[in-house]
């Protein structure tokens, strides 16, 4: 049975105070697995995984399972619009019975920010986290790391360029909190309504034209329905003042990448021709989700 500590160590959370060597060693098992030719490597026969998404993605959880087949683990996918939870069941109910039922490790997407981390101190089995709130997305950061590592051979000493709504993004507080641990450095670049405050002293936030020179441009997905709330004007508004246009592509250095987490919201954070450029590695990012996944959760159970 797993101690308290090894269940701690075991579990990811998040990328925030995650050392170098741990990140390493996450992106090199994955390094491992992307290797294989045989899709099926059943490491994980005897174990059992839950996919428990109180928010809906399906990239994500169709990643994660592919990611636990491959590894042969027993998947049961959980999804709160059809569950008990609707009905007034609590999430930690929910995880709870779950791991009663004997699941080994638990791959959880929640909206509010800082539940995972108090289910995390109540249950004895590995949590994964697969996206909580405005928090953290840490696999989806180590699979863009893992990109970058494929395609510049390492992390340290780029320059990588966020853009978006970094208020409300998960995915550029886990990319900053790991990218700074390896050795980039890493900008922002956003609306005045979209920037987080507290992130500047880690991050500094810079012009369009100055964020365009990075070796790494990631371009953050768009909530069109804050379109709604006001903050932003129109898509078309957005696209002109923050989207990566074919205009402003062109202007991108010989070396440099564009990223983005998907799903992409074509012709207004990137224009549907730079989705398909040779210098976009959108797709890559994603075929890059399996084996780093797969990674995470072996390290969780195995």
């Amino acid at each position: 049975m797993m101690t308290a500590t090894t269940v701690k160590e075991r579990s990811l959370l998040g990328l925030k105070g995650l050392d170098r060597s741990e990140i390493t060693a996450i992106l090199d098992r994955a390094s491992y697995w992307d290797k294989q030719t045989e899709k099926l490597n059943p490491v994980l026969a005897s174990k059992f995984v839950s996919n428990m998404f109180f928010e809906n993605s399906t990239r994500t959880r169709f990643s994660f399972e592919m990611a636990e087949k491959r590894l042969g683990a027993q998947v049961l996918n959980f999804a709160a619009a059809a569950s008990s939870v609707e009905k007034g069941e609590s999430i930690y109910d929910t995880v709870r019975t779950l791991e009663s039922m004997g699941i080994d490790a638990g791959v959880v997407r929640l909206k509010p920010t800082g539940v995972l981390q108090q289910l995390s101190e109540k249950v004895s089995i590995p949590l994964i986290n697969a996206g909580d709130g405005n928090n953290e997305h840490p696999t989806q950061a180590l699979l863009d790391m893992f990109t970058m590592i494929k395609t510049f051979g390492e992390i340290k000493g780029l320059t990588v360029s966020i853009i978006g709504d970094i208020m409300h993004s998960r995915v550029a507080r886990s990319n900053l909190w790991g990218l700074t641990e390896m050795g980039a450095k890493v900008q922002f670049c956003a609306p005045d309504n979209m920037k987080a405050p507290e992130l500047a002293e880690h991050a500094p936030y810079v012009t369009m034209d100055e964020a365009l020179k990075a070796d790494v441009v990631m371009m953050l997905r768009v909530q069109l329905e804050r379109h709604a709330g006001g903050m932003i004007k129109s898509a078309e508004d957005y696209r002109t003042h923050f989207g990566l246009t074919e205009e402003r592509a062109a202007r991108l250095g010989s070396g440099t990448v564009i990223m983005h987490p998907a799903p992409v919201n074509r012709n207004v954070e990137i224009d549907d021709a730079v989705v398909e450029s040779a210098k976009s590695l959108i797709f890559p990012q994603m075929s890059n989700g399996v084996p780093v996944r797969m990674a995470v959760i072996e390290r969780a159970i195995r």
